[in-house]
């Protein structure tokens, strides 16, 4: 489905934009504008997650409107000029006790005072140059992207302000004033919150060519209610995608099998109105005619198709995507091609496989009957909780809503997400599984049912009721709970699943760190701390910074950001891998013009060989782990990418010449990524590894010879071939007899049942994975050990 000029604009996806600001002024470092194509998800601390995203899907060859971005160094810059970075950094989070009138107070005030700051002129200058490299007064979208947006484990969904069609150059530059300001609404506040984001709030802005949307929508690569790896939810409404994702009608929502592909079930929305391209600015809605109310929105070519895309992502990702979509007239008018304009990953997964629970208390294996179905919808976010209805049409009504209560509202927009994180449950009358109200409803885990049509209606003020937010049902009164054990017995509590193999979690950032070590997980086997180098580097190459003398500076923010995470996860292995860029993204950064040129870096100057080339680059690593140990002794160190014995025996050479190589206590692991692990094991066995984990991306990389961002030859990259998994068996097999502990670091073990079972039998110590899937990988990997106990029970 290729992109063609007259839909988006003069650039897309896979052409190259010019990079840097067009001012010439840069920041600490950092650019003030962006292109899109010179993105990727390192990128995500200056452009957000947003952003970054959008570069990364790019890189992938995915069909990516033309763009650009004002970086986050361009809002603080501006918020300092104007003498309020301090004033504005000492409201980041609110008051735990804050009242919400009040807060609402405070953010129009903060508000108020941000509408009034004009953006410098170099910052101003450079906007405005990089949008009219798109054409002539082009029609775009300006999008907020924090960030923390988009992350692994905070999707901001709706959070922050975005525009469409906005058109001329002054247009612009106040859309993105308006987007500066969605920082600091009550509702963003409360988000930050509840979701301990602590750091400075700051934001990016994407500026997009539009994609005038014939039909528009969100899909899941893993069905969010279920978590169900094998199924893709798609949502789709007429005109543009904001009706969906805002909740504004009830798209169509259908439902794909990966495996075989095919549609398994369509369920039909109720739109009455749409968003038109090219007269959304105005936010007029436009009425849909009698005859196209009822009809599908895709046809079952177009679902297969997204479908393809979403698989495609998923494993170009190597994690479960929340994407949106568009669909757009070809200009000959031959037919709609689609458009991807957002990925992210799913924040959600974790609350899908939660059993139900009846005001707080879960409900495992115990049957539960409640009185007359009162409403039904679609199940949005799975669990039970019993509550009063507490209707509400406006966000002004929330003193109303008591701790506790069911809130049933025609739809619940972004800004009420002071007032839903009091309810039990949410009830809507219309939205999708995939909108905001859904999405923000299962972040705080909360049971949703939306599309309960005529709720507001037929459910009565302070009436007692049940909301099943896996069914979508809304029943009279409290749950009558039958027991499934003998008369007398007291009903099971939740049972923590037990595993002799380790779960272990993959974590980029320090933000999440101690929500996720509450999780039942045995430590983080992948700090992949690119996000917190980057950001500690402050957009300047590595060498500049030391020639800067800003060494010590360096060392110590890093140090803050891993002993966050290490001090979370107290006496469980907090494994830190080494920098890990190549040479095409330490060019992006200032002072990187000597970095070498290479058509494939993905297998280039990067990991151990490069320590060995730039010892002073691996000595800021060992200097971070040297100062968090000495508080923290759970932290130890991954070598990545090792290709031959000599070079890592210089990497540790350079180690052991270090005041970290005395310390007994430090593990020293390297990722096993490239084929030639199996032949030196015994040798890095011999040399003091103690432990391998198999990057399974990469290594499928280099044993199929395929380019793991290719878009021609994506049908080959596949981590269950069987040359694979053998390869990955040898690993863990040599590994375990020299005396190694082994892991696997990569999503497929929590896709796939049997390659858990696979690795389980093979003897694998330890997995790591994305924490929204680690309760999944949990049971897989317990399900595996008891089938190999019972299987061996079988023999005897």
């Amino acid at each position: 489905m290729p992109v063609t000029e007259r839909h988006v604009g003069e650039q897309h996806a896979g052409e190259q934009e010019s990079s840097g600001p067009e001012a010439g002024v840069r920041p600490t470092g950092a650019a003030w504008v962006r292109g899109l194509s010179e993105l990727g998800l390192a990128d995500a601390p200056s452009v957000g997650g947003k952003g970054a995203n959008l570069g990364e899907l790019i890189r992938g060859g995915f069909p990516v409107p033309g763009g650009f971005v004002v970086t986050k160094e361009a809002y603080l810059a501006a918020v300092e000029a104007a003498g309020l970075r301090d004033e504005l950094a000492a409201h980041a989070l609110p008051p735990a006790e804050m009242a919400e009138d009040e807060l609402l107070a405070l953010a129009d005030v903060l508000r108020a005072k941000l509408s009034q700051v004009p953006m410098p002129p170099e910052i101003a200058a450079a906007v405005v140059a990089r949008y009219h490299e798109l054409g002539d007064d082009r029609r775009v979208a300006v999008r907020s992207s924090a960030p923390a947006e988009d992350a692994a484990d905070t999707s901001f969904a709706g959070i922050h302000d975005s525009f469409t069609d906005v058109e001329g150059a002054q247009n612009l530059l106040a859309a993105v004033n308006r987007c500066w300001q969605s920082l600091w609404s009550a509702r963003a506040m409360t988000y930050r919150r509840v979701q301990n984001v602590t750091e400075e709030p700051s934001v990016a802005v994407v500026v997009q060519l539009m994609a005038d949307s014939v039909s528009a929508g969100v899909m899941f690569t893993v069905d969010p209610r279920s978590g169900d790896a094998g199924q893709i939810l798609i949502e789709a409404a007429h005109g543009l995608g904001e009706v969906v994702v805002g909740g504004q009608v009830e798209p169509d929502t259908y439902l794909v099998g990966k495996s075989p592909r095919r549609i398994l079930d369509v369920h039909l929305g109720a739109q009455d109105f749409q968003l038109v391209a090219g007269r959304s600015a105005a936010e007029v809605p436009e009425r849909i005619d009698e005859a196209g109310r009822g009809a599908r929105v895709l046809s079952d070519e177009q679902i297969l198709a997204l479908a393809q895309i979403a698989v495609d992502a998923e494993a170009h990702y190597g994690a479960p995507q929340d994407m949106e979509f568009s669909f757009c007239a070809r200009p000959d008018g031959s037919g709609l091609d689609a458009f991807i304009v957002q990925s992210r990953p799913i924040t959600t997964l974790e609350g899908a496989a939660r059993t139900g629970s009846v005001n707080g208390d879960s409900m495992h294996g115990d049957s539960v009957h409640g009185g007359e179905v009162l409403v039904t919808g679609l199940g949005a976010s799975p669990g039970t909780a019993t509550g009063r209805v507490r209707i509400m049409r406006e966000v002004s009504q929330a003193s109303a809503l008591n701790d506790g209560d069911v809130l049933v509202a025609p739809m619940t927009r972004p800004d009420w997400l002071p007032v839903l994180r009091r309810a039990s449950a949410i009830v809507t009358d219309g939205g999708g599984i995939t909108c905001h109200a859904a999405i923000v409803g299962r972040e705080l885990g909360k049971p949703v049912v939306v599309g309960a049509r005529g709720a507001t209606g037929t459910l009565t003020e302070g009436e007692l009721v049940t909301v099943d937010g896996a069914a979508g049902t809304i029943t009279a009164g409290a749950p009558v709970v039958v027991a499934v054990s003998p008369a007398g017995a007291t009903p099971p509590g939740p049972v923590r699943e037990l595993s002799a193999t380790r779960v272990y979690v993959n974590l980029a950032t320090p933000d999440s760190a101690e929500e996720v070590a509450a999780m039942d997980v045995d430590g983080v086997g992948l700090l992949r701390a690119e996000f917190m180098i980057t950001e500690a580097l402050g957009g300047l190459h590595p060498a500049k910074l030391l020639e800067q003398g800003r060494r010590d500076e360096y060392v110590e923010k890093m140090a803050a950001g891993v002993a966050k995470i290490a001090a979370a996860f107290a006496d469980r292995p907090v494994v830190y891998r080494a920098i890990d860029l190549r040479s095409n993204e330490f060019a992006a950064l200032e002072g990187g013009d000597s970095e070498p040129d290479e058509d494939n870096p993905m297998i280039g100057y990067r990991g151990c060989y490069r320590y060995v080339r730039e010892p002073e680059l691996f000595r800021l690593d060992l200097d971070v782990i040297a100062a968090v140990r000495r508080r923290h002794p759970n932290v130890h160190l991954m070598i990545p990418f090792v290709r031959t014995r000599w070079e890592l025996h210089e990497c540790l050479a350079l180690l052991d010449e270090h005041p970290l190589g005395a310390d007994t206590g430090l593990k020293r692991w390297i990722m096993a990524e490239v084929p030639s692990v199996v032949y030196w094991l015994d040798e890095y066995a011999a040399m003091g590894i103690d432990g391998v984990s198999i990057g399974s991306n990469d290594l499928t990389q280099l044993v199929l010879g395929v380019d793991r961002d290719s878009e021609v030859c994506k049908d080959l990259f596949d981590t269950m071939d069987p040359a694979v998994l053998d390869v990955i068996d040898r690993i863990i097999e040599r590994a375990t007899a020299a005396g190694m502990t082994t892991s696997l670091c990569g999503q497929a073990v929590s896709l796939y049942p049997e390659l858990a079972e696979h690795l389980v039998r093979c003897g694998i110590t330890s997995v790591s994975v994305t924490p929204d899937v680690a309760a999944r990988t949990r049971h897989n990997v317990a399900v595996a050990e008891r089938a190999i106990i019972l299987d061996a029970a079988r023999r005897r």
